[in-house]
Formats: structure tokens, C-alpha cells, sequence
């Protein structure tokens, strides 16, 4: 008999029920008995013992369905050792409830924050397998985290209908893309977008070199321009602010998000009509595409593959096209950021993208 209790917490992504799905038909075809218990609403189910038990049923026709079927929630990790408004301790009420109900392991689907409490987890003696889960694809140690990909697909068919609308009207087009820390969804949705300005947190823009880029691009008798704008863009004046600084000048700013500031420091500069455009969470709800599928799949056969071997406390993750466990105490709190100096970014310097720097 294998005991095996499942939680997504953060953020959701269009791929959580296909990474779900994939370690428990694995598990299925490959253990006599097997009891999963689904926690429900994250880290929260888990501390306030919410769970419900799950068969195979359940996880019949979930692979296209975006979501989680556990649903989800934000549990901040530094407040982890922090008791509740009851006094509760937190730490203590989820390794209670793990014991309680004899777990084997616990497989737990999310991001850097998610992470972090995992690893915390399995640092009090738990047995935990980690799914890196993110459209951001900012975990360390995986060339990819489900849910990328799919976002991926939203962003550019977003700037794919700005194309035609900044055409007709010869407009300069803002497509603000999510990322606030890292820009690997922009780089990416910006790139395969035809975007003519992508703008990365990794990358601190000046204003006047994306007017330049604009203005070059009228200049050549091109009527529209399209920029590809992270949550995170910043400034290079805002850039050698310190932390507090910059989050002073934020909470003072009359913005609701740097893409209006950047159009309307274009507008004051060349005169022209700026729009933004901000699909939102958009980019984190629908169907998973296929290469997620077929991603959560292999990542979680391969955690299957862990509870089987019993070899825990670690991440699944995709390198060089292959699945590999990464102990978790190697990448917990690290973040993969886009390096200004990488391949991609040279070549799409290359075809004339303009990063603003």
C-alpha cells in the first residue's frame, strides 16, 4: 500500500491536472494498492487537515483541463513559522496531519514560494517530491516548468491581434506580458510575437532608446510599432534606486503599471497615440497546450518513478530533454533570471529587436 497526499499551491497554470494525472497513472499501473488524498487549497488543506481522498476517477479527463482540480492558494513561505490568528503553528499542523494519515510522501505542484516550503518540509523529516509549476519558468535547475509553454501561446496570440489593429490604425502598440521578477515569458511571447521592443527586468531600458527605435522605425516608413513590456520592466534611473527607494517611488506613482508609464513618456517624446494592452491572467487560464501535456506526462511519471525507488526531497526537472531528480536542497530559493548576455537575447539583437539598453 502506498500512501500518497497531493497539493498545488501558488499561482495556477493551464498544466497542474495534467502533471497530477501523470503520477498517479503511473502510480496505478505500477502499485498493488494505492490510496491518494487530495489537499485542497494548497499549503491551507494541509495545515487545517482539508483534504478529500481521490481514485482514479478523478484524474480521468483532466488532461486538458486547466486549473487544479485541488484548487489553490498563496502561503506566503515567510510566514510559514508564523502561528495563525488562532496561535496555531503552522509547521507543526502540516507534519501532524502527515503523520496522521501515515503518508509515504508527499508530491507538491508549484512554484519559488511553493518551493521554498518544501524544501522547509522535507528539512522536519517529511518524504516530499517537488513539480516545478510556473509560467514564468524562473525555477532553478529545469530547462522548464509546465505551464510556460502554454502561457507562452496566449502572450503571442495576444500580440499576434495587436498586429493588426496597430497596423490599421498606425499605432505604437504596449503588450504588457507577466513577469514581474523575471522575463523569460516576454522574451519568449515578445520574440515569437514580432515584437519590435521587448522590455525585461534583467535588462534596465532607457526611454530614449526605445524613442529611437520608434522613431526609426517611421522614419523607414513603418506606420506602427509593438512592444513586448515584463510587469517587472524597469528603468534605468529606477534600476540604481535601492529597494527602498524604488518601492517608495511605486507606491507614489500615478501608474498603474510601468507600461503606462513607458507610453506615456513616448507620447510626451514623439507626439504620437500610445495604447496598452494587458491580457491579464488570461495568460494563466485555459487548456494546457500540448507540449505541456506531454511535459507534465513525463515529469510525472518520473516522480512516480521516485515514489517507487523511495528516493525523496528532491525536484523533477527537464534537462537536456530528460527528466532528472534535483535534490532540493540545491536549488530551493535560487531563480533562473534571463541573462542579458545569453544566445537569444544576441540574436534577436540581431534582427533589430530593441531591448532598450
Amino acid at each position: 500500500m502506498k500512501k500518497i497526499g497531493m497539493l498545488t499551491s501558488g499561482g495556477d497554470c493551464q498544466a497542474l491536472n495534467a502533471a497530477m494525472r501523470g503520477v498517479v497513472k503511473a502510480l496505478a499501473h505500477n502499485v498493488d494498492e494505492l490510496e491518494i488524498y487530495g489537499f485542497e487549497n494548497g499549503y491551507k488543506g494541509l495545515i487545517y487537515e482539508n483534504y478529500r481522498i481521490l481514485t482514479s476517477k478523478d484524474f480521468s479527463g483532466i488532461l486538458t483541463k486547466g486549473g487544479t482540480i485541488l484548487g489553490s492558494s498563496r502561503q506566503p513561505f515567510k510566514l510559514m513559522r508564523v502561528p495563525d490568528e488562532n496561535g496555531l503553528d503552522k509547521v507543526a499542523a502540516m507534519k501532524n496531519t502527515y503523520k496522521k494519515l501515515g503518508l509515504d510522501c508527499l508530491v507538491i505542484l508549484g512554484g519559488n514560494g511553493t518551493q521554498k516550503t518544501a524544501n522547509l518540509l522535507r528539512e522536519e523529516g517529511l518524504n516530499i517530491i517537488h513539480l516545478p509549476k510556473t509560467i514564468d519558468n524562473d525555477i532553478y535547475g529545469t530547462d522548464v516548468t509546465f505551464g510556460f509553454q502554454s502561457a507562452i501561446n496566449i502572450a503571442t496570440d495576444a500580440i499576434d491581434c495587436i498586429h493588426t489593429t496597430a497596423a490599421s490604425h498606425n499605432r505604437v502598440f504596449i503588450v504588457e506580458v507577466m513577469g514581474h521578477k523575471v522575463g523569460w515569458l516576454t522574451l519568449y511571447a515578445g520574440v515569437a510575437g514580432g515584437a519590435d521592443i521587448i522590455l525585461l527586468p534583467e535588462i534596465p531600458y532607457d526611454i530614449d532608446k526605445v524613442v529611437d527605435a520608434i522613431h526609426k522605425r517611421t522614419k523607414e516608413g513603418k506606420g506602427f510599432t509593438i512592444l513586448a513590456v515584463a510587469e517587472g520592466a524597469i528603468s534605468k534611473e529606477d534600476a540604481a534606486l535601492s529597494k527602498k527607494e524604488y518601492k517608495k517611488k511605486l507606491a507614489k506613482s500615478k501608474y498603474p503599471s510601468v507600461s503606462y508609464e513607458v507610453a506615456d513618456r513616448i507620447s510626451e517624446r514623439l507626439g504620437l497615440e500610445v495604447r496598452v494592452a494587458v491580457p491579464g491572467h488570461t495568460q494563466r487560464g485555459g487548456s494546457p497546450c500540448p507540449y505541456d501535456r506531454v511535459l507534465c506526462t513525463r515529469l510525472g511519471s518520473a516522480a512516480a518513478k521516485a515514489i517507487m525507488d523511495e528516493d525523496y526531497g528532491c525536484m523533477i526537472a527537464m534537462v537536456n530533454g530528460q527528466t532528472k531528480r534535483i535534490p532540493l536542497a540545491d536549488v530551493e530559493g535560487k531563480l533562473k533570471t534571463v541573462d542579458p548576455k545569453s544566445q537569444m537575447i544576441k540574436e534577436a539583437k540581431r534582427t533589430g529587436i530593441c531591448f532598450g539598453d
